[in-house]
Order: C-alpha cells, then sequence, then structure tokens
C-alpha cells in the first residue's frame, strides 16, 4: 500500500533556487532507497488565517515562503528502512547544505485513505493539513467524496487524502501544534490537483457561488483549524502518486 511522507517548510523567499536545487539532487538518493516519487510545491496563494495557517504552522519569517512537499513509497516498511539507511549514508555528506531551517520544518508518515483520479501532470495543487478525531475517520473519508465529486466537476485531475501514521512530536513544532490537534485526534495531509492555477481559482468561485444560500453540512473535523493554500510545483521527479 502507497505511503508518504508529507512535509511542509518556511523557505527564504530569495533561496528559492537554491531550494529546488536541492531537492533535485536529493531525489537521487531517495530514489536508490525506493522511493517512487518527490513532489515540491511553492506557495503562490496562503492565506492568513484566524485561528492558524501554514505560516504560523512552521513560523515562518516575512522574507519565507511556504513549501509543501511529499515523497511518495511504494509503502511504510520501505520508507522506514529508508529512514533508518539515511542515517549512516554516507552519500549524505555529500548533498549541500539545506536552504532553509530544518528545525522548523514539519513532517510525518501518511497513509492514504482516498484517493481518485490522476496524480502526474498537474500543474498547480490545492495543500491541506487538519486534525480528524480518530473516531471520524469513516466519516471523512465521506466527506472526502463528496468534495472530490465537486472538484472533479470544476476540472481537478485528482485527489489524495493522507491518515498520519508515524507523526512525530517536535521540539519547536510539529504537525499537532500546527492543528492545534486535541487529544484523540490524527493529522491530516492532502492535496488537489489542477492542470492550472486559473482552473482551480473558476472551481473555487463556482463551487462558492453553488453553496451561497445554503446551509454548510456538518463537518467531521473542526473546519476553524484546517489550513489550505495554493502551489506551484518547482520540482517533480515524475513516476507513481
Amino acid at each position: 500500500m502507497a505511503y508518504y511522507t508529507g512535509m511542509i517548510a518556511a523557505v527564504p523567499t530569495a533561496n528559492k533556487q537554491a531550494y529546488t536545487e536541492h531537492a533535485q539532487q536529493s531525489w537521487g538518493m531517495f530514489k536508490s532507497y525506493g522511493a517512487t516519487r518527490i513532489v515540491e510545491t511553492w506557495g503562490v496563494d496562503v492565506p492568513k488565517g484566524k485561528v492558524n495557517d501554514f505560516y504560523g504552522a512552521v513560523q515562518a519569517k516575512p522574507d519565507e515562503t511556504i513549501v509543501f512537499s511529499w515523497i511518495a513509497w511504494p509503502d511504510k516498511a520501505t520508507a522506514d528502512a529508508a529512514w533508518q539507511k539515511m542515517q549512516d549514508d554516507p552519500a549524505m555528506a555529500n548533498l549541500p547544505e539545506m536552504p532553509f531551517d530544518a528545525k522548523r520544518m514539519i513532517f510525518g508518515g501518511f497513509a492514504p485513505i482516498y484517493e481518485r483520479g490522476e496524480h502526474t501532470g498537474g500543474g498547480y495543487y490545492s495543500g491541506f493539513t487538519l486534525a480528524v478525531p480518530s473516531q471520524n475517520k469513516a466519516a471523512y473519508i465521506d466527506m472526502a467524496e463528496h468534495g472530490w465529486q465537486m472538484f472533479k466537476k470544476g476540472g481537478a485531475l485528482g485527489a489524495i487524502e493522507a491518515w498520519g501514521e508515524d507523526v512525530p512530536h517536535g521540539k519547536q513544532t510539529d504537525f499537532y501544534r500546527a492543528t492545534k490537534a486535541e487529544d484523540g485526534e490524527i493529522p491530516v495531509f492532502s492535496w488537489v490537483s489542477w492542470p492550472d492555477r486559473a482552473t482551480c481559482d473558476a472551481a473555487a468561485k463556482a463551487m462558492e457561488a453553488e453553496m451561497e444560500g445554503q446551509e454548510m453540512p456538518e463537518m467531521p473535523f473542526d473546519g476553524m483549524r484546517m489550513m489550505w493554500a495554493g502551489f506551484e510545483p518547482i520540482f517533480d521527479s515524475g513516476g507513481k502518486a
């Protein structure tokens, strides 16, 4: 079963090219460990939130941009083995210095619980992270299906919802603090792929118009703590998922 390492970081805007090059150079190593794909996306429409947002999640500074990225693996066992090997791999020393503060990056291991559409060729991504009560997992999957039908109608290419399975608590930042997770809640990392930003923006306006005047359905999580933003890919290794 597919498995993802999901990551969110704050990168100095001036280091965009250096970050892209770092991702390109890292891909060869991850591929040798069994990864099937890496996608790195750069925040271009990241709203400020009333309760929380991506900026607060990684303690972003005014001159930094949010990066939303994932590594795809064939399964959790491959991912776990890769991270273990990495600690002793001399190739790590040959990678250039990270062009961002890795101490503020949040990351975790996520298993897909909902997947629809195609996942290659996307020119724009809607990225989400939130906390869902563990007992509401089935209800959340049902909601994802309803959402996908609306996204698909608007021109979306694909959608993946991934459930936190190995999400560490960090000293400075982590997914739990980012989503203000309460006891019994699980971090979720998800994205919707689009052909381009224009298609996504048009779909969002159409959905707003369609929902106008209607009562919002009850959600199986606290929507006020959900974070979402728009991202453009800066590196995509290609491959599966």
